[in-house]
């Protein structure tokens, strides 16, 4: 993978979060404001330069004055007015169409000559008034012009022309509606004269005038009859009980005891009857002394037969009749006539149960023809009642038809008449009032538009900037230990330090008080650096490019190791551009070079004493020809050794990783390598390309610097 696709890799795992959001507006802030500057720039312009717009309204109600229905939409098409399911959309198109915009322009042809339909369509907006999320009957025409008075004008015509076209649509309408409701009462009083007709004749045929009724009439008599039939059978069950009950007790046959009860009831009857009984007691006695021939028992016997032929006459005289009628002879009754009060009382209830059973057998005969002739009468309505109830209903069907055509008729007549369409004007037109232009609102705009322009070259830029800004995104993309951060502070000033035994100068100051605004950030990279498993006591400090701070960060390490009570000996091997000893202000005219080109000077470290901390230097010297060839010589390797041996750190402070190979070659020979990179100043590829160079020497993290 080359360094490229590293990068691009590492972008794209990188998440951008709020706070990373606002450090990139914040660090693109001119681009946001010099986009904002010129959108604002040329909305005022424009502002200036625009012309006065005006704008004029009206409101319509559109509305049929008569309800709508379901037959008016089918025989009264309205293009204007609503019909059944109202189609807004349609209107809302039919009142923008051409005809009402030329007839509108030709009638302000005097007035405005230049106007034309196009102008008028583009200028006229006609919208459905929405009241708390429902579409209202109320339409809204609204026109913008040039002029206030020229704009209500417009509206005016237009207003006319909607009205004009809408009066002679609805008398056409309402004309062609009459013609097709004439049409339809035609036909349908044929049909129901038709239907009317049929069932006249059905009726007719037979001798019914409410089959159903009827029906129901005598089914209700039907069953009248046999419930009556039922209490007649049960009435004539009970007398007939009753009845045989007497007759066993009188031992008598009906006539007999009526007979009887007649003889009973005769005076004279009875009154010849003990007459009789007188002289058969009579002739009893005398019979009891003389023989039948003796005069005085055929005197009696005399008497007697005259009173049994008196009683014939008086028997035949009473029950004759009724004997003669049943078939009996009369003189069988001449000694029944003697009955007790209680034989009486029960041949009169015989005699009334007798005529009882004879009703009641009487009316039950009566009851089963009526019944029978009921029967007969209800079997053919089945077949009736359902040829009735189809024509029946044909019948009001084409009546109810014939009545609603007839009102129908009758209201769109009355329409006709009134001219009654309702387009009401809700809000005539007014003089136009002035919408435009509006200098502030156009500002804004241009302030939206530059923040919104603003904001996207923002982002354009830091897409294709690829400069490391922060502490994160530098961790993400090296996938190196983050051993440190140091603040953003200004740059070190090469000022002298106070050495062991002397006073610090005035000039050096600025250094120390960097060091003393840095130095908790330093001691806490050395912890970092030691705790981070890594055990070695020679440490290379590099970057990636010049002025990270490289040097800054080798001092700061320096003190901090120091004050831990490290020996500690710092180096400047940038044999090509030396530092330190600016920053130290001692001599350079011996150092570093001076030992790799001739061994047999001996140099001691300089003795120096920053912040209360002891620190043993050797600058770099003068500047050799070949920096590499002093850096990779056996003496160098050797030197590194010995001062190994002799401190517990050895800090290296080296040029910078991308600008010399002398710095790989010191690395190389050092047990570990550090690097520093500052926020805001180094790329991602050359992050990239440093850590791929120092990856192989034991890098053991990166300090980074210039953090917010």
């Amino acid at each position: 993978m080359t360094n490229k696709d590293k990068i691009n890799s590492a972008v794209e795992e990188s998440d951008l979060g709020y706070g990373d959001l606002f450090a990139v507006l914040l660090r693109r802030r001119f681009w946001i404001l010099g986009s904002m500057s010129i959108a604002i720039a040329i909305a005022a312009l424009l502002a200036v330069r625009e012309k006065p717009v005006y704008q004029s309204s009206m409101r319509l109600l559109v509305e049929p004055n008569y309800p709508s229905s379901q037959a008016q939409s089918n025989v009264v098409n309205n293009p204007l007015a609503p019909n059944g399911e109202e189609d807004y959309a349609t209107q809302i198109n039919l009142m923008r169409s051409g005809q009402f915009l030329r007839r509108a322009v030709d009638a302000l042809r005097n007035e405005y000559p230049d106007l034309g339909v196009n102008e008028v369509s583009k200028s006229l907006k006609l919208s459905q008034v929405v009241e708390n999320e429902t579409q209202t009957k109320i339409f809204e025409a609204v026109y913008t012009s040039d002029e206030p008075i020229k704009a209500q004008k417009i509206l005016e015509t237009l207003q006319k022309v909607y009205q004009d076209y809408n009066l002679q649509q609805q008398e056409l309408r309402l004309n062609r509606g009459l013609a097709t409701i004439n049409k339809q009462l035609q036909e349908s009083r044929k049909n129901l004269i038709d239907a009317q007709a049929e069932l006249e004749q059905f009726l007719g045929k037979s001798r019914l005038v409410q089959p159903q009724e009827q029906a129901s009439s005598a089914l209700g008599a039907l069953s009248q009859i046999q419930q009556t039939e039922q209490t007649t059978r049960t009435e004539y069950d009970e007398a007939r009980a009753r009845y045989l009950t007497i007759q066993r007790q009188l031992a008598l046959s009906p006539q007999a005891a009526l007979i009887t009860a007649r003889l009973s009831q005769s005076e004279r009857y009875q009154f010849l009857l003990g007459e009789l009984q007188k002289t058969d007691f009579g002739l009893a006695g005398l019979r009891v002394t003389y023989s039948d021939a003796a005069p005085p028992v055929q005197s009696l016997l005399a008497q007697r037969q005259s009173q049994i032929r008196l009683l014939q006459e008086e028997v035949t005289r009473i029950v004759g009749s009724v004997a003669a009628q049943n078939g009996l002879d009369p003189s069988r009754f001449l000694r029944n006539g003697q009955l007790s009060e209680t034989d009486i009382n029960l041949v009169n209830q015989l005699v009334e149960l007798q005529s009882t059973l004879s009703g009641l057998a009487a009316r039950s005969q009566s009851l089963e023809a009526a019944k029978q002739k009921i029967q007969v009468e209800s079997s053919r309505f089945p077949a009736l009642i359902a040829e009735y109830e189809r024509l029946q209903p044909q019948v009001e069907s084409e009546r109810a038809n014939l009545q609603r055509l007839l009102q129908l008729r009758q209201e769109l007549s009355a329409r006709l008449i009134q001219g009654g369409f309702n387009w009401q004007v809700v809000e005539p037109p007014e003089l136009g009032y002035r919408i435009g232009p509006q200098p502030m609102r156009t500002i804004l705009l241009g302030i939206v538009v530059g923040l919104f322009l603003g904001g996207i070259a923002a982002f354009l830029r830091e897409a294709t900037d690829t400069v490391i800004h922060s502490a994160d995104d530098l961790k993400r993309l090296s996938k190196l230990p983050l051993l440190g951060t140091l603040p953003k502070l200004g740059s070190l000033q090469r000022s002298p330090v106070h050495l062991k035994g002397s006073k610090p100068a005035s000039s050096a100051s600025s250094l120390l008080e960097n060091l003393v605004l840095l130095q908790e950030s330093l001691d806490f990279t050395y912890k970092n650096i030691f705790i981070s498993g890594s055990h070695f006591n020679s440490l290379v400090i590099t970057s990636a490019l010049l002025g990270e701070g490289k040097s800054t960060v080798a001092i700061g390490l320096a003190l901090s190791a120091a004050r831990l009570h490290q020996r500690v000996l710092l180096i400047d091997a940038a044999l090509k551009n030396p530092t330190l000893h600016h920053y130290f202000q001692v001599a350079n005219d011996k150092g570093l070079f001076t030992v790799l080109s001739d061994e047999a000077i001996g140099l001691q470290p300089l003795k120096l004493s920053i912040l209360g901390s002891d620190v043993d230097f050797i600058p770099a010297g003068p500047t050799p020809a070949d920096p590499l060839q002093l850096l990779s010589s056996r003496s160098m390797k050797e030197l590194l050794l010995d001062y190994e041996s002799q401190y517990d750190l050895v800090l290296i402070d080296t040029s910078s990783a991308i600008e010399t190979v002398a710095t790989l070659q010191t690395a190389s020979i050092c047990k570990s390598t550090l690097l520093v990179s500052s926020l805001d100043q180094v790329t991602k590829l050359e992050l990239l390309r440093t850590i791929s160079m120092l990856n192989k020497l034991n890098l053991v993290g990166i300090v980074v610097n210039n953090c917010r």
